[in-house]
């Protein structure tokens, strides 16, 4: 058995990602926006989910909103070994849309769904990794 510590993974941004990882760089929360439906949309795609256009933009997000749901993991993906037990949630949105992250400043007993949160961000690589955090 090795020593080695395992690595968390480095994202690797694609043809349609890159606005966002270019805003996370940033500390930016950067999504998808339609601005016909008048609506924003996450995970990034080459067309809208509301109308089909491929005239998006992206607009940077408040980075705030609640708890929508939470499992806690005890069984850690590479790079998260030392965090166990460590909670992921989906976090709904301001904007409308949802995001699965990391929770941080939670331990598993208080998380609880509609907690207020907001978006925080833990380097990895030369890039930030979003996740939330409690917003009080």
């Amino acid at each position: 058995m090795s020593d080695k510590k395992a690595q968390r993974p480095v994202p690797r941004p694609s043809f349609y990602t890159k606005p966002f990882w270019d805003g996370a760089r940033e500390r930016k929360l950067m999504l998808q926006y339609d601005p016909d439906a008048q609506a924003f949309q996450f995970w990034p795609r080459p067309i809208s989910v509301k109308t089909g256009k491929a005239n998006l933009e992206w607009r940077e997000a408040s980075g705030k909103g609640v708890l929508y749901s939470y499992t806690v993991c005890h069984v850690p993906g590479a790079g998260f070994e030392e965090r166990v037990p460590y909670v992921v949630g989906c976090i709904e949105l301001a904007e409308g849309v949802r995001m699965v992250a990391n929770l941080v400043g939670v331990e598993p007993q208080d998380a609880t769904i509609g907690m207020p949160m907001r978006v925080t961000w833990e380097p990895v690589g030369d890039t930030n990794y979003y996740a939330f955090e409690p917003d009080r």
